[in-house]
């Protein structure tokens, strides 16, 4: 890509994709100038700086993750397609939660705009705006610790290492004293293959609609 044609959507795409493959660590300026075959000063065009570059990556990562304020369908069935599309974006990208601690996300438009429409949202529930933003933070944090500990293999377990694992939790489950664990050893059965994913997210999204829900109906 030539410099005169590149532009900070691809900037901030290929900066997604090499910390996708090897890390946050990875993303700098110098690395992604030459990915993109161009001169560090050509990225200074669209990003100032470091900071500026990992805004432009919590930018792109969080593209897709919005909501429709013109939707029909009730407010919990929005709710928990936004709650679903977080969960997919946190599972494609691991480096994101680590970048939502650190960077000015009010400066992130994607999160800017999704957190206003989610705020809305959560009015059409009946939560003050001060409310909403307050069930907002916990439903991201809740989606962020669904995601961190979802009940399989580390992320950074090397591959073709799975099944043993899994085998070496079960057995360590399954040693622990009986009189002491019995429900942990109840659930080393749980790691005799590999965990319904798509079953463990929708579990999770339930437990945050339907809290939410809850709050909302005791009001």
């Amino acid at each position: 890509m030539t410099a005169d044609r590149l532009t900070r959507t691809a900037v901030a795409g290929r900066a997604v994709r090499l910390a996708d493959e090897e890390g946050l660590e990875a993303v700098t300026i110098r690395r992604l100038a030459k990915e993109l075959g161009v001169t560090p000063m050509a990225l200074y065009w669209h990003f100032k700086n470091k900071d500026e570059l990992l805004i432009g990556l919590v930018d792109q990562a969080l593209a897709d993750v919005r909501t429709d304020p013109a939707a029909t369908d009730p407010w919990p069935k929005r709710l928990r397609a936004v709650i679903e599309i977080v969960m997919d974006v946190l599972r494609a990208h691991p480096w994101l939660p680590t970048l939502l601690f650190s960077v000015d996300k009010f400066r992130v438009e994607s999160f800017t705009r999704a957190t206003n429409d989610t705020l809305a949202l959560l009015a059409d529930a009946g939560f003050t705006v001060e409310e909403s933003y307050w069930v907002a933070t916990h439903l991201l944090n809740g989606c962020i610790g669904a995601v961190n500990g979802q009940p399989d293999c580390p992320p950074n377990l090397p591959a073709g290492q799975e099944a043993e694992w899994r085998r070496q939790k079960r057995l360590h489950l399954e040693s622990m004293p009986l009189d002491r664990f019995p429900m942990l050893i109840e659930l080393a059965a749980s790691y005799r293959g590999e965990p319904d994913m798509d079953r463990y997210y929708a579990f999770c999204a339930d437990l945050l609609v339907s809290g939410v829900e809850a709050t909302a109906a005791a009001r």
